[in-house]
């Protein structure tokens, strides 16, 4: 028997209370500590935090509205829109005034890491966008066991987590690779050195045509129906490109729609900061796929995966930050998107390149092979385990 099913068996022998959120953690919001010059830079000491997946938006050199964090006194941050969130202990400011910093409640005799880890295991998709916190989240109930059984099961899932960073620290490295030769092979300003003999330069306005995607949510999303991409899914699931859809969208709704087609590039337009706005999709797929209206279907003759590398680099990202707009959203209009300037080399140099690219990004990405292979496999483990260790009876006769 180990320890963990030992501490269960005499400290919690008939199951455990259960607890709402809203009872266990306070939330603080984050009006202070948003930063005021998204002028970020790698050389500034404190980062700038989002909720979602990117985490760290960049570096700020604001001396004032910081938020304390520390292995002492950590803290959640929380999208109250999307509901993502990390776990963070260091010091930070935010970019969103969408995101709550949650914390114990003094009256919480127990293991903060515990409640994280339990928040994890709570299954829920926003499916408008719209505030979730205190009219959702906080009511949900997770169990609550004795704190030396919450500080075991903390201790084992941090050991998995452990294994984890160790990979993804390693699988960084080869994503800084990565980005080091993509921006040199699409750096064509020095055409003799880098050994090409034409290129041309265009406005993207001018290569190709940008349409704009109809409007769907997240409820319209379901097991059976027309592939669709969601906008939100663009940085959460996919990467350069697809040949299939993750969801599907209601038959009905299929008339309304606007479809990329195989070899269009989808733009996402909108998103919680402007460093992830103008990311792009080049779908390869034979069937027509509808895409959401926060995205642009880019339609040209270039080599579709060509144009999704280029859409990562750093000089495209740097024409296209000043178009775009600012707010609770941030987004582009088809007109920013469109005075991109891309460099055009024969379409054979086109797929040289983007074949070159892509063998570097399945080092990084693909989940079938190498370090990617393994952190899945962990994160498959964890996932596991932490629903398992997490999976408590309900003793009726303890009150929340």
């Amino acid at each position: 028997m180990s320890k963990l099913q030992e501490l269960i068996k005499e400290l919690c022998p008939n199951g455990v209370e259960y607890k709402r959120l809203g009872d266990v953690l306070d939330y603080e919001q984050p009006t202070k500590y948003i930063v005021e010059s998204t002028e970020y830079d790698k050389s500034y000491n404190i980062p700038v935090l989002t909720a979602g997946q990117t985490f760290i938006l960049g570096y700020t050199n604001e001396e004032f509205g910081i938020y304390r964090a520390s292995k002492e006194n950590p803290t959640i941050i929380f999208d109250d829109f999307t509901t993502s969130f990390h776990w963070v202990d260091f010091d930070f400011k935010i970019k969103s005034s969408a995101m709550k910093m949650l914390r114990t409640k003094e009256t919480f005799d127990g293991s903060f890491k515990y409640v994280y880890y339990a928040m994890k295991c709570i299954k829920y998709e926003p499916g408008d966008h719209t505030r979730h916190w205190i009219s959702k989240y906080a009511q949900f109930e997770i169990p609550v066991p004795h704190k030396d059984v919450q500080e075991e099961i903390v201790r084992i899932l941090d050991h998995f987590n452990f294994l984890t960073a160790e990979l993804q620290a390693e699988l960084q490295a080869r994503q800084e690779q990565y980005e080091y030769y993509r921006d040199k092979l699409l750096d064509f300003n020095n055409i003799n050195g880098g050994g090409y003999t034409s290129v041309t330069w265009m406005k993207m306005s001018e290569i190709g045509t940008f349409i704009r995607g109809k409007r769907f949510v997240r409820t319209d999303i379901v097991d059976d129906g027309v592939p669709c991409i969601h906008y939100g899914d663009m940085y959460t699931y996919y990467r350069l490109y697809a040949t299939k859809t993750k969801g599907m969208l209601r038959k009905e709704l299929a008339s309304k729609m606007r479809y990329a087609q195989k070899n269009d590039v989808v733009i996402v337009a909108a998103g919680e900061n402007k460093e992830d706005i103008g990311v792009g999709l080049a779908w390869l797929g034979d069937e027509p796929v509808a895409v959401h209206d926060a995205c642009f279907i880019f339609r040209s003759d270039l080599y579709p995966q060509y144009v999704s590398h280029y859409l990562q680099s750093n000089y495209y990202h740097k024409q296209i930050v000043q178009y775009v707009s600012e707010g609770k959203i941030c987004s582009i209009s088809a007109k920013g998107l469109g005075n991109a300037i891309i460099p055009i080399p024969a379409y054979e140099e086109q797929v040289r390149i983007a074949t070159l690219l892509n063998k570097f990004d399945s080092l990084t990405s693909d989940l079938t092979q190498g370090l990617p292979a393994e952190i899945a496999a962990v994160q498959e483990q964890y996932e596991y385990y932490r629903d398992k260790l997490l999976s408590f009876p309900r003793n009726n006769k303890m009150t929340a």
